[in-house]
């Protein structure tokens, strides 16, 4: 709901008839010739956004017939169109945009219809304004594109969409932060498989060298892992100077840690400060964690020294069948000397 402050009685009757979707009161304040179409309260409101944000289709198509600019914007930037795409208001959206309402007049931080829509979830109004020739690639401000707001707030079919229109899966904010590093640090796992089917790049960085990877293990989220492992996503040394263990250890998500372990990541790699995630886990205070990585320490040096010892048994035994064999060999030959002999 936007904020009424008005500057006149007259102005302040018509606010409040567009705000209430009071038809006749709207129209008996328009006839008095006392106040403008378009009057502003000190925030740019005007009587066709308040009516447009609130739903009241009869109040914008009469404000429309006596000349209200769809235009007009707010000091933020935001238009009326802004509002009924964010309200999912598809029948004031095609009023709007058939009365002349840019369909890609942004708000000063970069936000479109488009991005609102896909960040409220309304399909039906996404669709209507791709069809009217919405950027699907238009970027706010940071860099954010509309795939990225609807991958960053986990709606699965508004992305599916998005892709089928042909929405680029590898666009970052400013920050390098990508769809797929988003829904991985937000949780979103089936987002995550989707861009990933779409050829989302796995191990994409961030500006401060994290990866999706890296983000899913920092806040703990399994199911995310689990899709990203299943893409051969990097599980050494990260440009940050850390490993995803180390991400999953500093914040004692334990499950997360098993998981890395039994797939297969070195639990011996140190970070930038020279620790490895046992030690990370031990000073974060998790010291179940660091017992479980050091018990699995201990394991594996057992298993390599078995190996080992494997290893040179395997040896010996080659050794002495091949010692046997050439024995057996040279009494062959032998036999054989005697006998043409």
């Amino acid at each position: 709901m936007v904020v009424v402050v008005k500057e006149t009685p007259s102005d302040q009757q018509l606010h409040l008839a567009a705000l209430q979707g009071n038809l006749d009161q709207l129209c008996k304040v328009l006839d008095s010739g006392k106040v403008h179409v378009d009057c502003k309260d000190k925030e740019g409101t005007t009587p066709l956004i308040l009516a447009s944000a609130n739903n009241h289709l009869e109040c914008v198509r009469e404000l429309l017939r006596q000349g209200a600019d769809p235009q007009a914007r707010r000091l933020t930037g935001t238009c009326a169109l802004f509002f009924a795409a964010q309200g999912g208001f598809l029948d004031i959206v095609k009023v709007l945009l058939e009365s002349g309402a840019p369909v890609d007049l942004a708000s000063f931080d970069g936000g479109t219809p488009l991005f609102v829509a896909c960040q409220c979830n309304h399909l039906d109004v996404v669709e209507e304004l791709l069809l009217r020739g919405a950027d699907i690639h238009a970027q706010m401000v940071d860099g954010a594109t509309s795939l990225f707001i609807a991958a960053q707030n986990g709606h699965v079919k508004m992305l599916k969409y998005l892709l089928s229109k042909g929405a680029d899966v590898n666009i970052k904010r400013k920050d390098q932060a990508s769809p797929l590093w988003i829904a991985s640090q937000m949780g979103h796992a089936m987002i995550a498989r989707e861009l990933l089917e779409n050829g989302a790049e796995i191990d994409s960085t961030r500006e401060d060298g994290a990866t999706p990877l890296f983000k899913a293990c920092h806040k703990g989220h399994l199911d995310v892992i689990e899709e990203l492992l299943k893409n051969n996503c990097n599980l050494g040394l990260l440009p940050n100077g850390e490993t995803v263990l180390h991400a999953a250890a500093l914040f004692g998500h334990l499950k997360v840690v098993k998981r890395l372990v039994e797939h297969g990541v070195d639990i011996t790699i140190r970070n930038k400060e020279d620790q490895t995630a046992a030690e990370l886990s031990s000073e974060a205070g998790y010291d179940f964690i660091a017992k479980f990585l050091e018990t699995k320490g201990e394991s594996a040096k057992v298993e390599s020294k078995n190996e080992a010892s494997n290893i040179e048994v395997e040896s010996s035994i080659k050794t002495q069948l091949d010692q046997s064999t050439e024995n057996c060999t040279q009494l062959h030959e032998l036999e054989n000397n005697e006998t043409n002999a």
